[in-house]
C-alpha cells in the first residue's frame, strides 16, 4: 500500500488494505434508476455495475457506446489508441497494478470525426455489496473536430464497505472538445481511489467538472496533458465533506504544447471531523511557451474538528508565460454574518445562505448547468442536517 513517504500521498494516511476485499463473483446491489438521467434531456444511458457494462450497444449518427472489453477483444483501432495514451500503466501504484490486472471491464464513448453527439452519454456507474472491489473504466474519444458530452456517476449502498478504482481515460482529438462531469456520490461506507487522465490535441479543448459529496475516502488524480499546439481545458469542481469524509483532490496540468491554456477553480467545505486535501501542480514544459495557467482552491473550515489541506505548485521551464495560483481556508465571514442578521436573518439561516452562495460560482461554472440544482441541494441538506443536530 502507498504511504505519506511519497509525495503524491502525503496528508492522507490509507486506514485499509487491498486485502481486505475480494473480486466481484456476479454478485449485485439494485440502487434503482439513476436520478441524474431524469435531470438530463434524453440522455443516451449506460450502466456499469461491479465495473462491468451491462446494456445493449449504441450507435446512432456517429456516436457509439458499447463494452470497453470487447472493443478491445475486436481489436477496435480507437479503444486500444485510448487505453495506449491514457490508460494506467501497472508500474504507477498498487492500486493501477490492481486495475490492469482486474480490471479491463467498462464502456467505451466515442463521437466519429465531424460529428456532434446528438445526446448527453449519461454514465452509471454502480458499486455493491460488502467487501467487493472494482475496478469500472470509461474509456472516451472524440475523433479530429467531434463533440463529445459525458456524464459519469459514481453511486453505491449507503452501508457497504465497498473499493471502488475507477479509470476515466479521455482522448480529445485535434479540433475537438469532449465536456465531462463527475458526480462521485458513493455511501460512506465506500473507499474510492480514482484517476482521470486526459490528452488534449491541437485547438481542442476539455472541459471537466467533479461534484464530491459522498465516501468514506474519495480521491481522484486528474492528470491533463495539454499536448498540441492551442489546446485548452477548464476545470471546476464542487466538494462537501462531513462526518469523518477525507476528499483527497490532486490536480496536474501538464503544458507541452505551445499556446495553451488551462484555468483550475474548486470550491470545498468541510464540517464535523471531516477533511480535504487539494494539491495542484501547472507544470510547464520548455515547449509549453506563450502558456496561461491558473489555479485557485478555496475552502470553508464549517467547524472545529474539520480541516483542509490547500497546496497549489507551479513548475515552470519555459519563459514566455502567464501564470497565477491563489488558495484560502477559513471560517465562515463574521461580517457577512452581521450584515445579513440586519436585514432581519436570524443567525442559522444566515449562515445557510453564505454557505449556499460560496459554492453559487463553481455551481455555474459546471460543464452540465443542470447538475447545478441536485448539486446545490445535496450541500444544503447537509449543512443544514448539521444545524440541525447542532454540530456546526
Amino acid at each position: 500500500m502507498p504511504t505519506q513517504d511519497a509525495e503524491i500521498w502525503r496528508y492522507v494516511d490509507l486506514d485499509f488494505s487491498m486485502d481486505d476485499y475480494r473480486l466481484p463473483s456476479g454478485e449485485s446491489v439494485d440502487l434503482g434508476d439513476d436520478p441524474l438521467a431524469d435531470v438530463l434531456s434524453k440522455p443516451v444511458t449506460a450502466l456499469l455495475v461491479n465495473g462491468e457494462y451491462a446494456g445493449d450497444d449504441y450507435a446512432v449518427e456517429g456516436l457509439r457506446v458499447m463494452s470497453l472489453r470487447r472493443a478491445l477483444m475486436e481489436r477496435q483501432e480507437a479503444a486500444e489508441s485510448v487505453v495506449r495514451l491514457a490508460g494506467p500503466r501497472a508500474d504507477e501504484d498498487l492500486f493501477k497494478a490492481a486495475s490492469v490486472a482486474f480490471g479491463g471491464g467498462g464502456v467505451f464513448v466515442r463521437a466519429d470525426r465531424n460529428v456532434v453527439a446528438p445526446s448527453v452519454v449519461s454514465i452509471d456507474v454502480t458499486s455493491g455489496v460488502d467487501g467487493v472491489a472494482s475496478f469500472p473504466t470509461v474509456a472516451l474519444s472524440a475523433d479530429e473536430h467531434a463533440r463529445l458530452s459525458v456524464v459519469v456517476h459514481l453511486r453505491s449502498n449507503p452501508d457497504d464497505d465497498v473499493l471502488v478504482v475507477p479509470n476515466i481515460l479521455v482522448v480529445v482529438g485535434d479540433g475537438a472538445s469532449i465536456a465531462l462531469t463527475l458526480v462521485q456520490n458513493l455511501g460512506y461506507g465506500a473507499r474510492s481511489v480514482g484517476s482521470l487522465r486526459s490528452v488534449v490535441g491541437r485547438d481542442a479543448s476539455f472541459r471537466f467538472g467533479e461534484i464530491g459529496i459522498g465516501g468514506r475516502f474519495a480521491r481522484l488524480h486528474l492528470d491533463v496533458g495539454l499536448e498540441g499546439r492551442g489546446s485548452s481545458t477548464n476545470v471546476v469542481g464542487a466538494y462537501f465533506g462531513d462526518q469523518r469524509q477525507i476528499l483527497d483532490y490532486r490536480y496536474f496540468m501538464r503544458h507541452v504544447g505551445t499556446n495553451t491554456r488551462s484555468d483550475m477553480f474548486l470550491k470545498g467545505a468541510v464540517e464535523d471531523e471531516a477533511r480535504s486535501v487539494f494539491t495542484g501542480m501547472i507544470r510547464i514544459e520548455k515547449s509549453g511557451q506563450k502558456t496561461e495557467a491558473f489555479q485557485t482552491n478555496r475552502n470553508l473550515i464549517l467547524s472545529e474538528g474539520a480541516s483542509a489541506q490547500s497546496v497549489p505548485n507551479l513548475e515552470i521551464l519555459a519563459n514566455d508565460v502567464r501564470c497565477g495560483h491563489g488558495s484560502t481556508v477559513g471560517p465562515l465571514d463574521a461580517d457577512q454574518r452581521y450584515y445579513l442578521m440586519s436585514r432581519g436573518l436570524d443567525p442559522e439561516s444566515a449562515d445557510r445562505l453564505q454557505v449556499r452562495g460560496f459554492f453559487e460560482e463553481a455551481l455555474g461554472m459546471l460543464p452540465h448547468p443542470e447538475l447545478a440544482a441536485s448539486t446545490r441541494e445535496w450541500i444544503n441538506r447537509k449543512y443544514e442536517i448539521a444545524q440541525a443536530e447542532g454540530r456546526v
